[in-house]
């Protein structure tokens, strides 16, 4: 096997946000830097796919804009975000009623007040649960305790009502996992950072969040279908290409993949699956761009939220056709050998109709490692290590928090530690 020659200083594996974060800021102090992914693009779980004038973002994602680390490092204003509206509908049968935020869409305020989803106590808890979050500060959030979020909202005194019809197909689409299982304190962020800000995917789709990070690194940094095999001292191994060398290596793959390259140098949290079923359709089943959940749990079907994200952006579809997305958390196990589209396709017509039969059905993403899995005690200390051995470092959202202000954040941190030890 041959060694390739290599100028670069630090070699990073991986170029989702997390590598391409710790490259930005590393190339920005003046190291000389090598990217090796081994897909056809970057992003890593941040991708896009066009097909046929349709913009599919591999699995349904959105852009927390409040994420303090995405501000300092994101260009919004190229990125051209837009906007989900602030709230939901919640799907209860063949009925859809509307969550909306009173403070953000007041004209709203009677039609969540009527939303048979909980009490007016449960929603005045919401309001109180807002405010409490929006005087603590970030750091505050994160020495809250760190129980589950489901035992958070039994101790809140949420109904069972507000629990399963809300919360639980609310924030299982955010987390990924409909047990509620994640960390309250990430629970407790999120919900802070819903308040400071807006739900939002970039108008040409979230390819162009990695995209704009790469632009800034040198050309030539990233060397693409660059397969990774092993990490030794100051050199990795490619598959089928050779060895290359390098001072420093920071791995920035997802949390399985790193724990396999670093073997028992690294644990893995494990991760949680999701899918997401794309249709295109001549008119769309809302009417605005809000989330739609699914209020009646696994009873109500597979899916657990819709959207039309060409309500949001008009470029994510042809002009005159809309797009659809129905993301189905965990593996999909349907009985009788049912394929998971004619399941969220039967549960879409009772939902909205026989307007469901004229879809076309257009890509389903499977996507095995969505986040890595943040039930307690995984997110007792919120940064964790990115320093393995001397010249060996690791990052991504496995390290922080699961979201892409973790990912970026773990990208600094991991650049800032390489500069403060070399």
């Amino acid at each position: 096997m041959a060694d390739l020659t290599s100028d670069s200083e630090v070699l990073i594996v991986g170029a989702g946000l997390a590598g391409l974060a710790c490259a930005v800021h590393l190339t920005g102090a003046g190291r000389t830097v090598t990217v090796l992914e081994a897909g056809d693009g970057v992003g890593g779980r941040v991708r896009t796919d066009v097909l046929d004038g349709f913009v599919l973002d591999r699995g349904f994602q959105v852009l927390l804009t409040a994420y303090p680390e995405a501000k300092a490092m994101l260009d919004y204003r190229a990125l051209d975000l837009q906007s989900f509206l602030p709230g939901a509908l919640v799907q209860l049968g063949s009925q859809r009623a509307t969550v909306a935020d009173p403070l953000r869409q007041p004209l709203s305020l009677l039609a969540t007040a009527k939303a048979p989803i909980g009490s007016l106590l449960d929603k005045g808890r919401v309001a109180m649960l807002r405010q409490s979050l929006v005087k603590r500060s970030i750091d505050e959030i994160w020495q809250r305790p760190d129980i589950t979020t489901l035992q958070h909202l039994r101790n809140a005194k949420f109904s069972a009502h507000m629990i399963e019809r809300f919360f639980r197909p609310l924030f299982g689409g955010i987390f990924l996992e409909s047990e509620l299982s994640t960390s309250s304190r990430m629970f407790e962020f999120v919900m802070r950072m819903l308040a400071d800000g807006d739900n939002a995917i970039p108008a040409a789709g979230m390819q162009t969040i990695p995209n704009q990070l790469a632009a800034r690194l040198p050309a030539g940094t990233i060397r693409l279908g660059a397969r990774v095999g092993a990490v030794g001292d100051h050199a990795v191994t490619l598959l089928d290409l050779g060895i290359i060398e390098a001072k420093t290596i920071v791995i920035a793959t997802e949390s399985s993949q790193a724990a396999k390259l670093l073997g028992d140098e690294l644990s893995d949290p494990g991760s949680v699956p999701v899918s997401c079923v794309y249709f295109a359709a001549d008119e769309p089943p809302i009417d605005r761009p809000f989330i739609v959940l699914n209020g009646d749990g696994a009873s109500g079907g597979p899916v657990n939220n819709l959207c039309v994200p060409s309500l949001v952006s008009k470029a994510y579809a042809p002009n005159g056709r809309h797009l659809i997305s129905a993301s189905v958390l965990g593996t999909h196990r349907a009985p009788d050998n049912v394929s998971l589209e004619t399941a969220v396709t039967a549960q879409l017509t009772s939902w909205f109709g026989s307007q469901v039969a004229k879809w076309d059905h257009l890509r389903t993403y499977h996507v095995p490692n969505a986040q890595p899995r943040q039930t307690p005690p995984a997110l007792s200390e919120i940064e964790r290590s990115v320093r393995i051995r001397p010249d060996v470092y690791v990052c991504g959202d496995h390290r922080d928090q699961a979201s892409i202000q973790g990912a970026l954040t773990s990208g600094r941190r991991a650049a800032e530690a390489v500069l403060a030890d070399t």
